[in-house]
């Protein structure tokens, strides 16, 4: 990853352009969904063709499952960029890693 863009920032964006907090059952509707797409686009190996040609792929759907996520957290008021160091360090507790979780990368 090159940095441009963080966690903490698409969770805001996606935040500020759609959040309605009373419509969590409709995104993690839609995140499943979105998870159906990503499946179907894997077993057809859907791959863009070029960088501005990626609906339907798998880049595309996932991109979609990403923000349908990032969308369920912020209706439940969950930090994801402060889960996710937590979450691996869980992880790693249990299931030793070759590769630590570095902050600030």
């Amino acid at each position: 990853m090159d940095g441009r863009i963080s966690v903490a920032y698409l969770q805001s964006y996606i935040k500020s352009k759609n959040q309605h907090p009373e419509l969590a059952k409709d995104y993690f509707l839609k995140l499943a969904e979105e998870t159906g797409e990503v499946a179907r686009a894997m077993r057809k190996d859907l791959r863009p063709c070029q960088p501005e040609d990626v609906r339907g792929t798998i880049h595309a759907e996932l991109g979609d499952v990403i923000c349908y996520a990032l969308a369920v957290a912020s209706c439940y008021g969950i930090d994801m960029e402060s889960v996710i160091p937590q979450k691996a360090a869980a992880s790693s507790a249990r299931y030793p890693e070759p590769v630590p979780f570095e902050l600030d990368r």
